[in-house]
């Protein structure tokens, strides 16, 4: 029986480790979850990145893998082993994953702007410059999702202040 909290608790810890950039800890600490959930596909992307921070690439390779085998259609995944494909060389390897998750995620930004400067540094500049198109237009819905967000909010707020409701001094 998988003890859910350990798991959580382990992996929370692993993630804290990787953002203060202490990749050979966040290892540890996913493969403490890798250990207690072997089919836990997040599990095994968050190791693999790890490990590729610190360089131990034929690791991570088999990490990225073990998440694709868990879960085919995980689009992070592909770009991930896209990113590590890349830094080995293997620029084809990489724009086929970079392919893979925009396939999956069409929505998926960083894979766009990934794949935009493999095409460049293959090369492929009409390719690059379509990527770049994507991505600013990511970056613009994203600026005007996030006004629209905070004008909904301020609109609600001062409703609610002028019904007496809210406080001026809680914007």
């Amino acid at each position: 029986m998988k003890d859910t909290e350990e798991i959580k608790k382990k992996f929370r810890e692993g993630i804290k480790s990787f953002v203060n950039k202490n990749h050979q800890e966040a290892a540890e600490r996913f493969s403490e979850v890798i250990e207690k959930d072997p089919d836990f596909p997040l599990a095994y992307v968050s190791r693999g990145s790890a490990y590729q921070r610190l360089g131990k690439l034929d690791p991570a390779l088999s990490d990225f893998n073990k998440a694709l085998d868990l879960k085919p259609d995980y689009p992070r995944a592909y770009h991930l082993r896209g990113l590590l494909y890349e830094k080995k060389g293997e620029n084809e390897k990489a724009l086929e994953d970079f392919n893979k998750a925009i396939e999956l995620n069409p929505d998926y930004g960083a894979a766009y702007y990934n794949r935009a400067s493999l095409h460049a540094k293959m090369g492929n500049n009409e390719a690059a410059q379509e990527d770049i198109s994507m991505v600013t237009m990511f970056t613009e819905q994203n600026i005007s999702s996030y006004a629209n967000e905070n004008n909904i909010w301020r609109s609600h707020q001062l409703k609610l202040e002028a019904e007496g409701i809210a406080d001026v001094m809680e914007r």
